[in-house]
């Protein structure tokens, strides 16, 4: 793995083990000689995660749409940040520069863009690890509804299974480089389950 992508909040929430979590996410990574690619802000846990790699001397790509630039106070200290005209482009661009993603603690849009790289998994777009690194139980009531939803019938546990979850980044970080995409696609004959 030479870059990791990481959605996370432009705010840095109310628990302050969030934004610590952040920056030790950014010192692995930068440890362990792992880019980082991100949302492109210099706020919250996005500009903490990002400070840390750079700190540690580490390679941070930023990549924000224009229309966001201001909004998200754009980082000005990166090795490299790219300006790009859509959110559609942002994550286009975010998923083809990473070799996988992490989901920290955030809202909506970190929501959205860990479910949608998801997704591309599941559907054989593309064969890289989608993980939530879970602060402080902050993901515990989505990996137990996720379960639900397996439960219920309406997602496979081996698409389940490509979610990883890991409480620490070195964890993590193990996982992603353990990953291995399932062999079954997602399609199913209307007799399986």
């Amino acid at each position: 793995m030479k870059r990791l992508c990481v959605f996370c909040g432009s705010s840095p929430g109310f628990d302050p083990q969030y934004l610590e979590a952040a920056r030790g996410l950014g010192r692995t990574l930068a440890a362990a000689d792992i880019g980082l690619v991100y949302g492109g802000a210099s706020v919250g846990l996005m500009g903490a995660v990002a400070d840390a790699v750079m700190a540690a001397g580490g390679q941070v790509i930023g990549v924000i749409p224009e229309s966001l630039k201001k909004k998200e106070i754009a980082h000005a200290g990166l090795t490299d940040l790219r300006v790009v005209a859509s959110m559609h482009e942002r994550k286009a661009l975010m998923a083809e520069l990473s070799d996988g993603f992490i989901a920290l603690p955030g809202g909506i849009g970190t929501f959205e863009e860990l479910f949608e790289v998801w997704t591309w998994a599941q559907l054989g777009h593309h064969q890289k690890p989608c993980a939530i690194y879970n602060v402080a139980g902050f993901y515990d009531g989505l990996t137990a509804f996720l379960d639900s939803v397996v439960a219920s019938g309406f997602m496979k546990q081996n698409h389940r299974d490509m979610l990883v979850t890991a409480d620490t980044a070195e964890a993590l970080l193990d996982k992603l480089r353990a990953y291995q995409p399932p062999a079954v696609t997602k399609w199913i004959k209307a007799d399986e389950r």
